[in-house]
């Protein structure tokens, strides 16, 4: 009984983290697909990985899929990224479901590209397929 309900809790809870590309509502099960702890969202003919770092270290990786041109718009076509416009572009507040406002909590949603500080936003940062993005809770 008590491994049945732990399942059962544990594929709501995923239906609720895993986000596609349909008009910026929640996933349909045809776009999304889970293999080998990698989520794939969206389709397009450009792929790269993007994964978010939740401020308890939590990691869950994506591979993203889109004929979009900038990271930015990919990952809100996705519905994985919400925020507002800003005097240097998208202030980045929510990512996968996960909203920081550093006025509110003191907590930041960090761009990084290959591991390092992004010096572009993610709407300003054009899609390179051998480039990883990461959003990181700070």
């Amino acid at each position: 009984m008590r491994k049945t309900a732990l399942f059962l809790s544990i594929v709501i809870a995923c239906s609720f983290v895993l986000t596609a590309c349909n008009n910026n509502s929640m996933p349909a099960t045809e776009n999304v697909i889970e293999a080998s702890d990698v989520i794939k969202v969206g389709e397009g003919e450009k792929e790269f990985k993007f994964t978010v770092i939740t401020d308890d270290g939590k990691e869950t990786v994506f591979e993203i899929s889109t004929d979009k041109d900038t990271v930015g718009a990919a990952l809100v076509e996705c519905n994985l990224i919400d925020g507002e416009d800003g005097p240097f572009g998208m202030y980045v507040k929510t990512v996968n479901s996960i909203t920081h406002d550093f006025d509110k909590d003191g907590k930041y949603w960090a761009f990084y590209i290959n591991g390092q500080y992004a010096t572009s936003g993610v709407d300003k940062t054009f899609i390179e397929e051998a480039e990883t993005y990461m959003f990181k809770a700070e």
